[in-house]
């Protein structure tokens, strides 16, 4: 029984991560918030921390 849920949570588990990896989720919009010159992550619409440039 115990084996049964482990297995099942794993299995669900699997699925959620192939379903994030997914492109057409929202990587999109991901790859347009990177810094151009340091590849960093921006959150927000302000300038990026390195101060190298403003998108």
């Amino acid at each position: 029984m115990i084996f049964k849920l482990v297995t099942l949570f794993l299995v669900f588990i699997a699925c959620l991560a192939m379903l994030g990896k997914m492109h057409w989720i929202g990587g999109k919009r991901l790859a347009n918030a990177k810094c151009k010159s340091c590849g960093r992550f921006r959150i927000g619409k302000g300038p990026c921390g390195c101060g190298q440039n403003k998108t």
